[in-house]
């Protein structure tokens, strides 16, 4: 049986109160009354209630204190104000306290007071339900954290999924900034591993001669210095995951050791004269070319081969810029809880230069941008004012393309460039498919085929 709406009507009238609580209680409402607000009050934090119905005059505690005392309570009520006409300059302040209806005393009809109540459910009930809505659509975005909604990263997203519970060593891969740790973080949550640890480890951030001790451990008196036995990060990461962040940069000598212990399962620490089985699962992530690295003899071929089971490559931000505006939205929010700030928009020509800038650093530059912009901003909404010098200057660069380090492929430099001038003729027409195609003099048909093979889509 669905539960009954439960209004509390306050007013110092006798009459006012019956005839409301009557009319109320006759469509199916549960009514109680009070006389004033601090009786009101009292069955407030006595009781829930969905809707409060209060004058504004009366004795005790008037209806402006009964609204300020329900807005510090943080109730949830939804509020309607009743008010004789003289009390007119008393409804705007009523409204700012948190009252959603007002009805002038006295009543036309005391069904007035009903179908109010009626409307204000249903505008609430539409509030809700977008909220509702809003919160599926980030969620749908959202996988462990990372925010996208281009094709090539949902194939990632469900790559994760399927090859998560899975204990083969897994390489990511991609430019710098891109979110390889996410993707290593994501597939150890997403693990029936997710109750270990997991470990992770720059292999280039630490110095050679102290990278094998951290990885394997070492036993006390096992070179000077070593007054204490100290495990290893396969030791640490025991029953869980270790993810060995820019492998591109283990050196040589310690690649032939790290082969041995994802082969045999096993490691040796330092000074220690036995081995140690470890149940360690391997992500592996690298900016550099392994393959490179292979040729180069900078990276031995049988550990590539050994880590390059399943592997995962992260695009570059300019290859997916339909995550840019969710990613904004993302960022701005971090940002104003962080920073304490309101910014509640980001205006049209700062989206477009965010849109059509390269990003070489990647969704980590997009992030430095939009919280320096914030820091920045004066007003609520950002501007391409806050934005940093760097994002206007092109020289050496053509819609996205770093001319320097673009490599020698025309059919992918093309693609990047035929991309950019969709996107910045659709973005000039604001959405119009026919007159963009004829900017791009192109006919409709070969536009819509090119929209969907560089996945520009929401435009």
């Amino acid at each position: 049986m669905e539960l009954k709406q439960r209004v509390l009507v306050v007013d110092d009238d006798e009459t006012v109160r019956k005839v409301v609580a009557l009319v109320l209680e006759k469509n199916g409402y549960e009514v109680e009354t009070a006389v004033n607000g601090q009786e009101a009050l009292d069955k407030v934090v006595g009781g829930f209630f969905d809707h409060i119905v209060t004058d504004l005059a009366m004795p005790v505690m008037d209806g402006l204190a009964l609204l300020k005392a329900l807005q510090e309570l943080g109730c949830e009520a939804i509020r309607t104000v009743i008010s004789g006409k003289t009390e007119l300059s008393s409804v705007t302040q009523a409204f700012q306290l948190g009252a959603s209806d007002f009805i002038a005393k006295p009543f036309e009809s005391v069904e007035v007071v009903l179908l109010t109540l009626r409307k204000a459910e249903e505008r609430h009930r539409l509030e809700r339900d977008n909220l509702r809505l809003q919160k599926e659509l980030e969620d749908r975005h959202v996988f462990a954290n990372i925010v996208a909604r281009s094709r090539s990263m949902n194939a990632i997203f469900q790559t994760i999924t399927k090859i998560a519970d899975y204990k083969t060593t897994v390489l990511i891969t991609g430019e710098s900034g891109t979110g390889k740790e996410l993707i290593a973080r994501a597939i150890h949550y997403h693990s029936s591993r997710k109750g270990q640890p997991l470990i992770d480890i720059n292999c280039g951030g630490i110095p050679e001669n102290l990278l094998e001790s951290e990885l394997f451990g070492y036993v006390k008196g096992a070179f000077t210095d070593a007054n204490r036995t100290k495990k290893g990060l396969f030791e640490e990461a025991d029953g869980g995951t270790l993810f060995l962040d820019e492998i591109g940069d283990m050196p040589l000598s310690l690649q032939v050791k790290l082969l041995r212990a994802l082969q045999e399962e096993e490691i040796r620490p330092l000074g220690h004269g036995q081995s140690i089985k470890v149940d360690v699962r391997i992500i592996a992530a690298t900016a550099k070319n392994l393959r490179d690295l292979v040729r180069e003899r900078l990276f031995r071929d049988d550990l590539f081969y050994r880590i390059n089971v399943l592997a995962i490559e992260v695009p570059p931000l300019r290859e997916r810029r339909e995550d840019i505006p969710l990613l904004v939205d993302y960022f701005v929010k971090k940002y104003n809880e962080k920073l304490g700030l309101a910014i509640t928009d980001v205006d049209k020509t700062c989206m477009h230069k965010l849109l059509h800038y390269g990003w070489p650093g990647n969704v980590r530059e997009l992030e430095n941008v939009i919280e320096r912009g914030m820091a920045l901003a004066e007003g609520s909404v950002l501007s391409v004012k806050n934005l940093p010098a760097e994002l206007f200057q092109n020289v050496g660069t053509a819609a996205g393309i770093d001319l320097e380090n673009a490599g020698f492929s025309i059919k992918q430099n093309r693609a990047i460039m035929e991309r950019h001038l969709i996107i910045k003729a659709l973005t000039e027409t604001k959405g119009n498919r026919t007159h963009a195609a004829g900017l791009l003099e192109i006919s409709i048909p070969a536009l819509l085929y090119k929209m969907k093979e560089y996945q520009i889509v929401g435009m």
